[in-house]
């Protein structure tokens, strides 16, 4: 059996699995953060903190004021507390930790160097002395930064520049040897897993590849509502081939149905009889590694929406500016926002306002003041500037006041 989907239902239906049907009424509780993050199962975690760190940044848009504390606790807090752990999931991430065991397998590859891990591996091979040393230090010392570890004596270049201690210690994380305990400002600090990771996750029998492959892609299905092959394979970064036989594995037991989607070239699947709301009515303002947006040909199948991150673009290049957050009100994408949080002066800065080809009518402009309004207050920074002078700039300033 094949469905068809016109594009307003697989707009409708993506943004229901994604949390994004109603508006949050208040503060979201602990309960209700957890319960977010292992509805998308995972966050990606980034370094740019020119507004907030990325992985906080998908539930506040979800659902509204919550305390950071909450999701720092189930990340980095103590053990019997957790429900999160780092990993390789998109890029580097946090995921809920019934994942962990579907992960091993991926740990092994690294280990071996295979696929995408090719490169660590090399380093693996030629340094087998000091990824034994490393090792050994978090084994008796546990809870260690990269560099408490370092012997380098020339001062490190810019971005990747690292010691032959962090290859070590990149090698045994993506080896599944040591894991995340904590960090210390944005470093990580690493120590035996056995000690990070609650029993019932790390002793669980181990899965075969297929098995925790065919899981994973119904864990993408359910958080993308609707979604191609390469979305499937995107949300956790499987491999080609490996997605290729498990999809097809998935469609003859029936636990993937595939769905022809008005004006997409692919074939896409749901899981399960999808369940189409009726509308979408959730405004947000959404980070630019948020699990709506990340794979941006998905984003312009979807929502008509071309995004590019310009953050390492030179700034005469820009055409959006450099930390530019989509806006999404009810069932579209209708505006990006350069935003900065100036901390020092206790103000969130709008450099930039860019309204899509369907504007911005006065109901959504409101809703974007409300959105921003609300931002600045959940960062603690209690004036909302606008450093705009464009039209919507002016038809803007007079709602923040």
């Amino acid at each position: 059996m094949s469905l068809s989907l016109s594009l307003a239902e697989a707009r409708r239906l993506a943004l229901s699995a994604q949390g994004f049907v109603r508006a949050p009424q208040a503060p979201a509780s602990a309960r209700q953060v957890r319960g977010q993050i292992e509805r998308l199962g995972v966050l990606q975690i980034d370094s740019v903190n020119a507004l907030v760190r990325s992985h906080y940044l998908p539930a506040f848009s979800r659902l509204g004021d919550y305390d950071v504390g909450v999701l720092d606790e189930l990340a980095w807090g103590k053990p019997r507390r957790r429900a999160l752990f780092e990993y390789w999931g998109h890029e580097a991430s946090l995921l809920p930790l019934d994942l962990y065991p579907l992960l091993r397998w991926r740990m092994r590859r690294a280990a071996d160097g295979q696929g995408i891990y090719r490169q660590l591996a090399e380093f693996g091979r030629q340094q087998r002395d000091v990824i034994a040393r490393v090792l050994q230090a978090v084994r008796e010392q546990g809870a260690l930064g990269a560099g408490s570890l370092s012997t380098r004596t020339e001062r490190a270049g810019p971005w990747w520049d690292w010691s032959a201690e962090k290859h070590a210690l990149e090698w045994l994380f993506a080896a599944g040897e040591v894991t995340v305990s904590g960090r210390r400002g944005f470093e990580r600090l690493y120590d035996l897993p056995q000690r990070v990771i609650p029993a019932a996750q790390f002793e669980h029998a181990e899965l075969d590849e297929a098995e925790a492959q065919r899981r994973l892609l119904l864990r993408s299905a359910e958080a993308l509502g609707v979604a191609t092959a390469r979305d499937l394979r995107d949300y956790f970064r499987l491999e080609v081939g490996d997605t290729r036989l498990r999809l097809a594995e998935l469609v003859d037991a029936g636990e993937l149905l595939p769905v022809q989607v008005e004006g997409w070239k692919q074939p896409a699947y749901c899981r399960g009889e999808p369940r189409i709301p009726r509308w979408c009515r959730s405004s947000a303002l959404l980070s630019p590694f948020d699990s709506l947006i990340w794979e941006r040909e998905r984003t312009e199948r979807l929502f008509g929406f071309r995004y590019r991150l310009e953050i390492y673009t030179p700034a005469h290049k820009r055409v959006y500016g450099y930390y530019v957050l989509p806006f999404l009100h009810g069932e579209r994408l209708l505006a990006r926002v350069d935003l900065r949080s100036e901390r020092a002066h206790g103000r969130l800065a709008v450099h930039a306002l860019h309204e899509e080809a369907a504007g911005l009518d006065e109901e959504a402009l409101a809703a974007l003041a409300g959105q921003l309004q609300r931002l600045a207050a959940w960062l603690g920074l209690p004036q909302v500037q606008l450093n705009c002078p464009s039209a919507l700039g002016k038809r803007l300033r007079p709602l923040l006041l």
